[in-house]
């Protein structure tokens, strides 16, 4: 005989009452009951009931005994909590520890540190000291970082172009080791624009041999994306080789309009390596456009010595000559991925935040609308937007396929990662007009590419934001629903979870996640948060003292 679930939580809530007034405490602080669990590992969802107590899950199946609380999970999804393996909330999470945008999509833990990273810097010299920051602010979300390879270049060398000397690289590897020592997961890079457009590829391998013997991996954000990619795709392989550690290729795309239609070509390249046994992995954000900064349509050479040297370079009619050639795409640079040239044209560039107060009109406008309402040159609005910007205008970029995105996504060795950092709806935390993958990745994954679109099984898409981002940071003691392991759940309505944000109207908080619980405790309690702070640091291997 099924119960109807209203009557079991009666049950158990009298259960429990019952059991404080003889002096017994609950067996459980949480109880689960009739969800559909699909746990992480791929397989075939199946209903259970999840017992939790101090912080882990202790039962998975039929519980019984009494809870302090019980949710009546019927209709519903019990899923492990989603790992963010792409993330940029170093900052915002200081400014707002309840990260609402990204735990509203149920996301339970955040991997930082891409390119540039909170530490080594002058306000926090070493890991330590802001994992410290971090709890001590308190986290509803679980936070990592790897080590951002231009941050520890910026460091040592400032904003220069290279090589490094000798002394140079003692120093970075010396930084590496000591983040690693502290906790940091592993080294990523940033290479598309500068500083990490400088970082040549040995000096990477110098710093990944440093990670790997920490049991840290590479993730990367590939020098192109563009006419270079299969180039920049070999790169990551290589380095991983020769460093000898796993590989996480960050959003891989093929952002460059000619190029579009030949990502199974890309995919073949790594899978290749993945057939000669090399551990090569990547992940991807579920739209086709990405975010950068209107600064990267200026050359690499312009950027040399910081903002301000970029500004003085842009305020030189001497150079003017130079800088539109290469811009427009007249004279080739290397390596370089030229966003202009790649997107196709103004149309295909959303401007996101803009700091100067006379230029804020133009957040979330369209650049090819915003040249039109000043009314001068395309380039001569480019420069004077970087000027009076103090050089940096972030900006939305349309630049790469939808099914060229879906073919990646479909395949097993990738992942799902944001690119976003946590933001609120009011608009007060983070950038004023951003991506709206700041508030929709993985419900959109969910609600549109398994649930409309069947580009993946529900089962298929749990385990990539999941279990599959655990492994990649060597997190074991999540990603999945096991008896021991730490209770970061996400519960969801199948039929109903779904992203809101636009590249428009970006400020909307997912629908369709009722519940989501990090290490135990309810933060998101029926919709509403909590303002509970369980989150915890999620230290690499090198920080426990394990080595390969």
């Amino acid at each position: 005989m099924r119960l109807f679930p209203g009557f079991v939580s009666v049950v158990l809530v009298v259960a429990a009452g019952l059991a404080a007034v003889s002096g017994q405490a609950p067996e459980f602080d949480l109880v689960i009951r009739g969800g559909r669990l699909v746990d992480g590992t791929g397989n075939p969802g199946f209903d259970a009931d999840l017992g939790i107590k101090d912080g882990r899950i202790t039962v998975v199946g039929r519980v019984s005994g009494t809870a302090a609380r019980t949710i009546d999970a019927s209709g519903l999804v019990v899923a492990p909590g989603f790992i963010d393996i792409h993330n940029h909330s170093d900052t915002t999470l200081l400014d707002d520890p309840d990260a609402q945008s990204m735990i509203r999509q149920g996301v339970t833990s955040m991997i930082l540190g891409e390119g540039g990273s909170a530490a080594p810097s002058a306000k926090w010299p070493r890991f330590s000291a802001y994992f410290e920051e971090l709890q001590r602010r308190g986290l509803s979300v679980n936070v990592g970082s790897y080590v951002g390879s231009s941050q520890i270049w910026t460091e040592v060398r400032g904003p220069r172009a290279g090589p490094p000397d000798a002394t140079e690289l003692a120093k970075m590897r010396r930084l590496m080791d000591e983040a690693m020592a502290d906790g940091a997961l592993g080294v990523a890079s940033s290479l598309s624009g500068p500083p990490g457009v400088w970082i040549d590829t040995d000096t990477l391998v110098a710093l990944a041999e440093v990670a790997g013997r920490h049991g840290g991996s590479y993730s990367t954000h590939m020098r192109t994306e563009g006419l270079g990619v299969f180039a920049s795709v070999a790169e990551a392989i290589d380095i991983g080789r020769r460093a000898k550690l796993p590989v996480d290729i960050i959003h891989l795309k093929i952002a460059e309009r000619t190029m579009w239609g030949r990502m199974p070509e890309l995919v073949a390249l790594v899978a290749a390596a993945r057939a000669r046994g090399q551990a090569v992995e990547a992940n991807v954000y579920p739209y086709r456009a990405g975010q950068n900064n209107l600064a990267s349509i200026i050359p690499p050479w312009a950027h040399e010595g910081g903002a301000a040297k970029l500004v003085e370079r842009l305020e030189d009619p001497s150079l003017r000559p130079r800088l539109d050639a290469e811009i427009l795409g007249k004279v080739p640079l290397g390596d370089w991925y030229n966003h202009y040239t790649a997107t196709g044209g103004w149309d295909g560039m959303l401007l996101v935040t803009l700091s100067n107060p006379r230029y804020r009109q133009f957040a979330g406008k369209r650049m090819s609308d915003v040249i039109a309402s000043i009314g001068k040159p395309p380039l001569d609005v480019l420069f004077e937007l970087l000027i009076e910007n103090e050089g940096s205008v972030p900006t939305v970029f349309f630049h790469h396929s939808e099914e060229d995105m879906r073919y990646a996504l479909a395949q097993p060795f990738v992942s799902v990662g944001s690119d976003g950092s946590a933001v609120r709806d009011d608009g007060t935390v983070g950038p004023s007009h951003p991506h709206p993958r700041f508030y929709g990745t993985f419900p959109r994954v969910l609600g549109r590419y398994v649930r409309e679109a069947h580009v993946l099984s529900l089962e298929e898409a749990v385990r990539k934001m999941t279990s599959a981002n655990a492994a990649k940071v060597r997190q074991f003691d999540r990603g999945l629903l096991r008896p021991g392991l730490r209770a970061d759940v996400t519960i969801f309505d199948a039929a109903q979870v779904i992203d809101r944000a636009t590249f428009e109207q970006p400020h909307q908080y997912a629908s369709g996640i009722p519940f989501v619980i990090v290490n135990g405790t309810l933060v998101i309690d029926n919709g509403n948060h909590t303002h509970a702070r369980p989150g915890q640091i999620l230290r690499g291997l090198g920080a426990t003292g394990a080595r390969r």
